[in-house]
């Protein structure tokens, strides 16, 4: 992982560099639509508020969890308890990623949905609430986490998740075979470059030309920069937009000309 303070140094770089957040002189319809009906979509949907208290009650919660398989920190796969606000500071998602979540499977009405989380649900459950009638999958690594999370569905009244736990390599392998056909995978798992690439790879088999692969922290260290500079580059990507804190893949036939956009967010 990069320093707090080699984050924020790219953090300037991109944001000096990205294309301004209103639209203008991008020339890419899809893009453009994206930026004004999604990116800055300023609605304050209902199912904002519960999600939001959940977080302001886990940043405050002390209680420990037992942790024995997460990548939430390493060493990995060592038994560890850690204090329930700094797993949700420091694997979650802030507020205004969640809810581009929200309004992202709001606005395309992806099919199926699938997630690889480390976390205790924030983002899943935004993506579920944007659509209580679809089924979400997720995949949660560490059973403790798995457990509590699917807690907060309950609580949420969020009837759509489905949950897996187990091996991300296992279980991922497991839904494709399942429903080989992919709408939104949003991967926010792990920060290093293997990984990263062999579910990218997992995934190829099983894209439509309407996917939408979004994948976590794309910025937040050298691995994942590596393993997004290398997405950008697949033969059959044809648009990437990055965010900073999320990067977004697609696949659309209209794009003729592969086309990476930097959008300020």
């Amino acid at each position: 992982m990069y320093s707090r303070f080699a984050i924020v140094t790219r953090y300037l770089k991109y944001f000096l560099t990205a294309s301004n957040g209103k639209g203008h002189g991008v020339h890419s319809p899809f893009v453009f639509e994206f930026i004004t009906q999604v990116l800055n979509d300023n609605r304050f949907f209902y199912a904002f508020l519960p999600i939001e208290d959940l977080r302001t009650n886990l940043l405050a919660d002390t209680n420990q969890l037992t942790i024995e398989t997460s990548d939430i920190k390493p060493p990995a796969g060592n038994i560890k308890k850690l204090d329930i606000n700094k797993i949700t500071r420091s694997s979650g998602s802030s507020r205004k990623t969640g809810q581009l979540l929200f309004r992202i499977v709001n606005y395309y009405s992806p099919d199926s949905i699938l997630v690889l989380e480390n976390s205790l649900g924030i983002d899943t459950a935004y993506l579920a609430a944007a659509n209580t009638s679809l089924q979400l999958t997720t995949i949660q690594q560490d059973k403790t986490i798995a457990a509590m999370a699917m807690k907060h569905f309950q609580m949420l009244e969020l009837n759509n998740i489905n949950m897996l736990v187990g091996d991300y390599d296992q279980a991922l392998a497991r839904v494709i075979k399942i429903n080989p056909k992919i709408g939104l995978v949003y991967i926010h798992v792990n920060t290093d470059y293997i990984s990263t690439m062999k579910y990218f790879n997992q995934l190829l088999s099983s894209i439509q030309p309407d996917s939408i692969l979004i994948f976590h922290n794309i910025h937040s260290s050298r691995d994942m920069e590596k393993a997004w500079e290398e997405i950008k580059t697949n033969q059959i990507v044809t648009l990437t937009i990055d965010l900073f804190y999320m990067g977004i893949v697609l696949f659309r036939n209209e794009n003729k000309v592969k086309q990476d956009f930097s959008i300020r967010f």
